[in-house]
C-alpha cells in the first residue's frame, strides 16, 4: 500500500522503519516544524524528521493542521492509508483524504488510559499490564474501532522509560501486522467500550508532586511512573528536589515525609511503610545516586 506517515518525537521511529523496510511504499512524512533550541537561533529538526531525510523520503513539515495547503500536499501524495504514531490531533477533513482510512498506535490498552500520555499513568497506578492499540481514527481522540492490540508485562521496579522503549519497538511490529491485515482485508473491527475507558491527561508541575501521605508503595509507583521524565518532585526547604529511581523501603518508625538515612540507605516515610530513594537530583545539580548524595550531603529533614 502508499501510506503517508506521520509522528515526530523518537517513539514512532521503529514504526517509521518497521513501514520502510516492508513492501509497503511511504510517500511522504509528516512532521511538526523544527524546533528553536537553547538562546541562540539554531534550530532542530523533530526526531521522526531527521530518520525520514536519512531515509531520503519526503518530508512535509506542518504547524497549522487546518490549513488548506496541508490538506492540498496531502491530497496530492494519493495514497491508501494514512498512518499516525504520536503525533497530534487530526482534524476530520485529513482523516478522510486516504483511500482506506488513517490509523494510529497508541501505548496503550484501549479503552484504558485514552490520552497524552498513557504509559506514564499505567506505570504511576501501578499497572501490572500495559501494551498496544492499532486502531481506526476518527474526530473523537482515542475512540476508533480497534484492528488489533498486544499486551506486554510491567514490572515492579520498572520506570515509564523502561515501559517506553520496550513499547516502542514491540508497538512497531504491532502496527506493521496491522497493516499488513488492512492490505489483506484479514482483520476484524473490535468496537470500544466507552464505559471502560480511563484518561491518561498531560503532566505537569500540579499533578508530579509527591504525596507522602500515601502508601509507600503508591509513592515508589509515582517515582517510577514519572521517571525519567517529567520526575517525581517535592520540596526539602526551599529546594526542589527530583526523584528518578526508587524501591521499596523497609518498615522503620518514621512519619509521612521524613527524610533520612538508615543503615546507608536514603529512606523517606509514608503513610505506611518506607521509600528507598536510589537516584534523585537537587535544583541545579547533575541527577546522582543514592550514595553520592549521601557522601555529600548531611541528610535531615521533612518533605514537603
Amino acid at each position: 500500500m502508499n501510506i503517508v506517515f506521520m509522528g515526530s518525537p523518537d517513539f514512532a521511529i521503529p514504526s517509521l522503519q518497521a513501514i520502510q523496510n516492508s513492501h509497503h511504499s511511504i510517500k511522504a512524512v509528516v512532521s511538526s516544524v523544527d524546533k528553536r533550541r537553547g538562546r541562540g537561533k539554531e534550530t532542530t529538526p523533530t526526531p521522526v524528521k531527521a530518520k525520514a531525510l536519512e531515509l531520503g523520503l519526503e518530508v512535509i513539515e506542518v504547524e497549522n493542521l487546518g490549513s488548506p495547503e496541508f490538506e492540498e500536499k496531502l491530497k496530492a501524495e494519493d495514497v491508501d492509508l494514512f498512518v499516525v504514531v504520536a503525533f497530534r490531533v487530526l482534524p476530520k477533513s485529513i482523516l478522510e483524504i486516504p483511500k482506506i482510512g488513517s490509523v494510529n498506535l497508541h501505548a496503550s490498552l484501549l479503552p484504558k488510559y485514552r490520552g497524552a500520555a498513557p504509559i506514564h499513568w499505567a506505570v504511576i497506578n501501578g499497572e501490572e499490564e500495559t501494551g498496544c492499540t492499532v486502531f481506526f481514527l476518527n474526530e473523537k481522540v482515542d475512540t476508533g474501532n480497534i484492528i488489533l492490540q498486544k499486551k506486554m508485562p510491567i514490572s515492579d521496579n520498572e520506570t515509564t522509560g523502561d515501559v517506553y522503549n520496550r513499547l516502542m519497538i514491540e508497538g512497531s511490529e504491532a502496527l506493521l501486522e496491522a497493516i499488513n491485515q488492512i492490505e489483506q482485508q484479514s482483520y476484524e473491527l473490535k468496537a470500544q467500550d466507552d464505559l471502560k475507558a480511563t484518561s491518561a491527561p498531560k503532566l505537569f508541575n500540579e499533578n508530579t508532586k509527591l504525596n507522602f501521605h500515601k502508601e509507600a508503595k503508591e509513592v515508589h509507583n509515582q517515582i517510577r511512573g514519572l521517571s525519567p521524565f517529567p520526575a517525581a518532585w517535592a520540596m526539602l526547604n526551599d529546594e526542589k528536589i527530583k526523584f528518578y529511581k526508587s524501591v521499596l523501603g523497609p518498615f522503620v518508625n518514621a512519619d509521612p515525609g521524613d527524610f533520612f538515612e538508615k543503615d546507608g540507605k536514603l529512606l523517606i516515610g509514608c503513610r505506611e511503610g518506607t521509600v528507598e530513594i536510589l537516584e534523585l537530583q537537587l535544583s541545579g545539580k547533575k541527577r546522582m545516586s543514592a550514595v553520592d548524595f549521601l557522601n555529600g550531603y548531611k541528610v535531615a529533614g521533612v518533605l514537603n
